[in-house]
C-alpha cells in the first residue's frame, strides 16, 4: 500500500478541519480560499567556522537532513572577500526548503518536541515578523531536535527558520501560527 495515499500529517488535517473555519470567522473572510496558509518553511544555517574545517560542512548537511527528513544543500559564497579570507564558491552555509507534508511534519515536531527542550523556555519572540506575514525564528542550538545524536555533535550551531505564509498582515500570520500551536511569549501587562 502506498504511504502517500493514506497518511496525512496531523497539522495538515487540523488546518483544514479547525484552523480554516476559526480564522474565517475571526477575520471575516467570505470564502475559505482567503484564509492564510503556510506556503513553505525555509531553514538556513550559517557556517562561519567552515572555512577552516571541511568536515563541519558535511556534519551540518547530515544534521539538517536528519532534522528535516529531506536532503539539505550547501550555500556557497558568491564573491571573494579578503577581510574574511573568503573565496568564491566556498561553502558558507546549509539550507533547505520544506513544502507539503514535510513542512507540516517539521512544524509539528518543532512545536511539540523541539521547542519544549529549550532550557527556561517561555515562548518564542513575536518580533520575528517581517511586515508581510512571514515569521523568522532563530534557534541557538541544533541539539534541541530529538533527531540529533549528542555524541556525534562536534560544534553547537544555530539556525534560522522562516515560515512563509500567504497572510497579508503580521496579525493574520500570528493567528495562523498560534492556531498551529506556536507558543508565543505572553504579553506582560503593567498593573
Amino acid at each position: 500500500m502506498n504511504k502517500s495515499n493514506t497518511y496525512k500529517p496531523r497539522l495538515k488535517e487540523q488546518y483544514h478541519k479547525t484552523v480554516v473555519p476559526a480564522l474565517q470567522k475571526q477575520f471575516g473572510y467570505k470564502t475559505a480560499m482567503q484564509v492564510p496558509a503556510l506556503k513553505k518553511i525555509a531553514i538556513n544555517q550559517g557556517l562561519g567556522a567552515a572555512l577552516s574545517d571541511r568536515k563541519m560542512v558535511e556534519a551540518a548537511v547530515n544534521e539538517m537532513t536528519a532534522i528535516t527528513g529531506q536532503k539539505a544543500v550547501t550555500s556557497k559564497s558568491r564573491k571573494d572577500i579578503a577581510n574574511f579570507k573568503l573565496r568564491k564558491g566556498v561553502p558558507v552555509g546549509v539550507r533547505i526548503t520544506l513544502r507539503g507534508d514535510h513542512m507540516f511534519e517539521f512544524i509539528d515536531r518543532l512545536i511539540s518536541a523541539a521547542l519544549p527542550r529549550i532550557r527556561d523556555f517561555r515562548g518564542v519572540n513575536e518580533t520575528g515578523f517581517d511586515g508581510s506575514g512571514n515569521y523568522t525564528l532563530g534557534i541557538t542550538e541544533q541539539i534541541i531536535f530529538p533527531e540529533i545524536n549528542m555524541d556525534k555533535v562536534s560544534k553547537i550551531m544555530g539556525m534560522d527558520i522562516t515560515f512563509v505564509t500567504s497572510a497579508k498582515t503580521d496579525k493574520e500570520a500570528r493567528a495562523l501560527l498560534e492556531a498551529f500551536g506556536m507558543p508565543f511569549k505572553k504579553q506582560e501587562s503593567n498593573n
